[in-house]
């Protein structure tokens, strides 16, 4: 006998079956995240061989007894410093130590000196000791750069200056127990610290170079698919919503708080590679936050596109209209192939010289639009389209020659090598004011 149209019973199913579906589901999900990143799966055992390692403070007798049952902070240090990449641990492990040794002094200070006060006037100095420090340690957090840095020192401060000042009222052998936990928190560290630099190590640096060249490169596929695909010989072939590799650039807007973190944790690094103690990491952020803004321009001309696609217009103008496409081919084409130059010099760490070329292009077409005049019959939506289209391509050429100049900067501060049989360098200076289209200066050395 058939089951009745259109009831929702499902044959053999069961609970076991739902069961089964989500355990293969999350098992996918991990599957898709370590490779995604192989150096997950690593960080994962370097944290378990971390705690291995610390753990034998606490099982073996001799180490143990040395000790004491301060041991455990060792293994507390090691949850709660080791980090993904070498910055992050060595920020949290720099903070952590010397936090605990200053506060340590400090809790040890303020317990010597309420000592002095008698019975009575102890308990009370050392709240007004705990008062005024835990304040003003935390006023400090609100400043920037206090903020940025050093904020978990701060904590950590807070936390062992009252711990010591507090249980240093009942505690006898203070000055021992201090020197136990900062030893325990001492080897915590320099284990982190020895398995984060000598075992597979994740530098943040890398990363953020990395990071820059990839969404340089975002931009570079946008910008030289747009003259391909939209003002090339396929303009009428597909809508821009169609183009899905041409949406890879929306997540360079939102890559600041990446930026921010490795760049904060990259000063923190020693050098490696072909980075310094004093690479410019700053700079980098630099480059970060002109190209968000040309990803910004991007996003503009993008949806304008997008828009005005789907409005159907009559051609009055054929020239016109040609002349603009092609300027703006050229605008998008030789502005992307520039960007791609950049990327792949900041990955070489070699000097992008050919940006230089790509960009005066970009910028004589950019020129080229304002010499541009349409018919005497042509329609007035038709003009103001191709204008705003063209004006739009033109501030990102604007935007992207800022980037060029930033990058050439940065080959600069970081001493990037310079490309064999380079006879010629040649330096970009973006010049755009209010009356003045957008355009470059080069300079060539003879």
């Amino acid at each position: 006998m058939e089951a009745p149209a259109g009831t929702s019973e499902k044959v053999g199913f069961s609970p076991w079956s739902k069961l089964r579906e989500t355990a293969i589901g999350a098992g996918r999900k991990l599957r898709k995240i370590g490779t995604d990143d192989p150096r997950r799966i690593l960080h994962s055992l370097k944290v378990g061989l971390a705690l291995t390692l610390i753990s034998i403070f606490y099982y073996v007798k001799p180490l143990f007894h040395g000790l004491g049952a301060s041991t455990m902070w060792a293994v507390l240090t090691v949850v709660v410093v080791m980090e993904y990449t070498v910055g992050g641990t060595l920020s949290k492990g720099l903070n952590r130590a010397f936090a605990t040794l200053l506060a340590g002094a400090l809790g040890l200070g303020a317990h010597q000196l309420a000592a002095l006060c008698g019975d009575k006037g102890e308990p009370i100095l050392l709240s007004v000791f705990v008062f005024l420090l835990a304040a003003m340690a935390t006023f400090s957090r609100f400043v920037p750069e206090i903020k940025a840095r050093y904020d978990y020192g701060v904590t950590i401060f807070i936390l062992t200056f009252s711990l010591v000042a507090v249980s240093g009222y009942r505690v006898d052998q203070l000055l021992q127990l201090a020197h136990q936990r900062l030893s325990t928190i001492a080897i915590g560290v320099a284990t982190c610290l020895a398995t984060s630099i000598f075992v597979f190590p994740v530098w943040a640096g890398e990363d953020l170079h990395d990071l820059v060249a990839l969404n340089l490169e975002k931009l570079a596929n946008y910008l030289e698919g747009l003259g391909k695909e939209h003002f090339g010989e396929k303009m009428e072939t597909k809508k821009m919503v169609d183009l899905t590799f041409l949406q890879s650039y929306k997540s360079v807007l939102n890559s600041k708080s990446i930026e921010d973190a490795l760049a904060n944790f990259a000063r923190w690094e020693p050098g490696h590679g072909g980075f310094g103690y004093r690479h410019p990491w700053k700079h980098y952020l630099k480059i970060g936050a002109l190209i968000r803004q040309c990803a910004c321009s991007i996003e503009a001309l993008n949806a304008y596109i997008s828009i005005a696609e789907n409005d159907q217009m009559t051609v009055t103008d054929e020239e016109f209209l040609q002349r603009i496409r092609a300027d703006c081919a050229a605008m998008s084409s030789e502005s992307g192939k520039a960007l791609a130059e950049l990327a792949a010099g900041i990955r070489q760490m070699e000097c992008p010289l050919a940006a230089v070329q790509h960009m005066s292009r970009a910028a004589a077409a950019a020129g080229g639009v304002k010499t541009a005049a349409p018919a005497e019959d042509a329609s007035m939506p038709e003009v103001l389209r191709s204008a705003t289209t063209a004006s739009l391509l033109s501030e990102v050429v604007r935007r992207a020659s800022h980037v060029v100049a930033a990058v050439e900067e940065l080959s600069q501060l970081a001493c990037f090598k310079r490309p064999e049989n380079s006879h010629k360098a040649g330096a970009i200076n973006p010049v755009a004011g209010v009356e003045s289209p957008p355009h470059v200066v080069v300079y060539i050395e003879k």
